[in-house]
């Protein structure tokens, strides 16, 4: 079974929560349990991560801890990374709850309509109308991207057209 795919409309209740779709709950579950990380994205979403991917993730940083003492990046990153980043639990119910901190720069707040997009690794939850332009973000970018390999196929010695 494919884990963590898939998009559904759901709505941002009047206490800043958000119901879960019984199958990435299940998902959720089944890589750990439903104590979950939230991370804030630059973007403007709000991810979702089992606390095992989470986990995975800050080790991978961890690697460029020496880096952090020289790097003005490495440090921002870090600040983003620990900053934005927080444990929540899914209830009995289903819900999850987003502090506000995290709701305001997704544009989530109370009322709102939006997505939850499984990304392979977790889940997003975006306001609908960000999500549609991403979606268009997406689409002009694996067209430009073709456009790219059908260009670079097309060239004398590639072997394409030999």
């Amino acid at each position: 079974m494919l884990a963590f795919c898939g998009q559904d409309k759901v709505l941002i209740d009047a206490n800043g929560r958000v119901k879960l779709p019984p199958r990435l709950i299940e998902d959720f579950k089944a890589h750990g349990g439903t104590d979950i990380v939230l991370c804030c994205l630059p973007e403007g979403a709000v991810a979702l991560y089992p606390e095992s991917v989470f986990h995975e993730m800050r080790d991978r940083a961890a690697e460029d801890l020496r880096a952090a003492g020289e790097s003005i990046l490495q440090r921002r990153d870090f600040r983003r990374f620990g900053a934005w980043s927080c444990g929540a639990a899914i209830t009995g119910q289903g819900r999850l709850t987003m502090p506000d901190a995290f709701r305001t720069p997704a544009q989530l707040q109370p009322g709102t309509e939006a997505v939850i997009v499984g990304v392979e690794i977790g889940a997003e939850i975006w306001n609908f109308d960000r999500w549609q332009k991403e979606l268009e973000l997406i689409r002009q970018h694996e067209l430009a991207r073709g456009d790219m390999e059908m260009a670079q196929a097309l060239r004398p010695g590639t072997g394409a057209q030999e």
